[in-house]
């Protein structure tokens, strides 16, 4: 998989379909994963998410086209995908700071968000440790929740907040945290805080179990205080581990975090990342 090559077409792509109707898949597909994956990847990599990303070109474009004097409002909420002027005014509004109607007028400052350049390489000497683990199938007991890709960073820590203010930490400490897309969406994921179902015990109500198929997984080390010690090694994968990986290529629309009992402030915490992969 030559996943530089991958995600410059993906980022081709968008720009050359910026005014078209994009799907997530098709983009992904470009970058040889899935968009599961490749979502989760860009957001890491870039700090903003795909959805962001491809909003921000569209708005510096319309912008653009509406200083030239070459196109309407109306005609340029039509052009980059917006529902009704309505929408695309109060978007424009908040990414430039003006209303698009005022930008005919001249002598306004607009934002201008440039086009991508993906450049991934590894520098410095820098060490990713891993391990290789086959494991069987094992089943968890646990709470799940949908969520949005755009918003999955800010609203995932609330989920967690939110499990151990009511409670839940007396049927479920939170071993894992497990993402996974089992139905292909382009748009939202489920997220389960969850332990090692114990089939001795009754699932109290409002609670699953999921079970996780036998799987060849990457198992990555994380040392440090929570989240800087899994965010750092995080980048590290996506950004070295991976475009330098040549035996093996994702699998799965799933990761899964392991977090071990213990202070998460305390600088030698210890959990896991684990990514699901297959042979090339």
């Amino acid at each position: 998989m030559d996943w530089v090559k991958g995600i410059q077409d993906a980022i081709s792509y968008i720009e050359d379909n910026i005014t078209e109707e994009l799907d997530y898949r098709e983009i992904s597909r470009r970058a040889y994963v899935s968009s599961f994956h490749f979502q989760r990847i860009f957001s890491i990599l870039c700090g903003y998410t795909l959805g962001e990303y491809i909003r921000n070109r569209r708005l510096t474009l319309a912008g653009e086209e509406l200083t030239a004097g070459t196109l309407k409002v109306i005609d340029a909420a039509v052009k980059y995908g917006y529902d009704s002027p309505d929408s695309f005014t109060k978007a424009f509004t908040r990414f430039h700071g003006i209303r698009p109607s005022s930008v005919r007028d001249g002598g306004v400052r607009l934002k201008s968000f440039t086009p991508l350049k993906i450049k991934l390489a590894l520098e410095g000497g820098s060490t990713v440790e891993f391990k290789i683990d086959k494991k069987d199938a094992f089943t968890v007991m646990g709470v799940e929740r949908e969520f949005a890709f755009e918003t999955s960073y800010a609203d995932i820590p609330k989920f967690w907040t939110e499990h151990f203010a009511n409670g839940g930490g007396e049927h479920v400490r939170g071993m894992f945290g497990i993402c996974f897309d089992e139905n292909n969406d382009d748009r939202s994921f489920k997220y389960m805080i969850a332990d090692i179902y114990d089939s001795l015990r009754d699932i109290p109500e409002g609670y699953v179990t999921k079970t996780i198929a036998a799987a060849t997984w990457v198992v990555f080390p994380c040392v440090g205080a929570l989240p800087d010690a899994l965010q750092d090694v995080n980048t590290k994968i996506w950004n070295e581990w991976l475009p330098n990986c040549r035996e093996y290529e994702l699998a799965g629309n799933y990761n899964v975090e392991m977090y071990s009992a213990g202070n998460t402030s305390s600088d030698d915490y210890y959990s896991e990342i684990w990514i699901p992969v297959k042979s090339v």
